[in-house]
């Protein structure tokens, strides 16, 4: 299978062994984003809302320089440091998408480095839509 690495360099620098986007069989797999600034491995301010933000602008981007949209997403998985910030992380990530919604798992883990949220995704490659 032939995998192509995504790499725009508006996504934040990786923490460790991992490549931010890979396109293969059709997809693109989005790796596990936190609320770090572009380019950097520095964390905005603020709260769940402004972390959500930051963590779907990333998404956003890396979506983008692989040529999609987030309504090319079809799976998400969110973890939550503390699963007491549904509310507030739901209202931002609603303004990403619209419906259908992608299926979505939300879950309360503990996340490394302070974050209180990171999302992974699934999309499917414009050139794969309608199959």
């Amino acid at each position: 299978m032939n995998k192509q690495p995504v790499h725009p360099a508006s996504a934040p620098v990786p923490a460790g062994a991992y490549t931010p986007g890979l396109v293969a069989g059709g997809f693109v797999f989005v790796s596990g984003q936190t609320a770090e600034k572009p380019g950097s491995s520095e964390l905005v301010e603020g709260g769940i809302r402004e972390q959500t933000k930051q963590v779907m602008e990333n998404i956003e981007g890396i979506l983008e320089a692989a040529g999609c949209s987030m309504d090319d997403v079809v799976k998400v998985t969110a973890h939550l440091a503390d699963v007491r910030d549904f509310d507030g992380y739901n209202e931002v990530y609603r303004e990403f998408f619209s419906t259908p919604y992608p299926v979505r798992t939300t879950v309360q883990s503990v996340i490394p480095g302070g974050s209180l949220v990171e999302i992974d995704v699934v999309a499917l490659h414009p050139e794969r839509k309608g199959l």
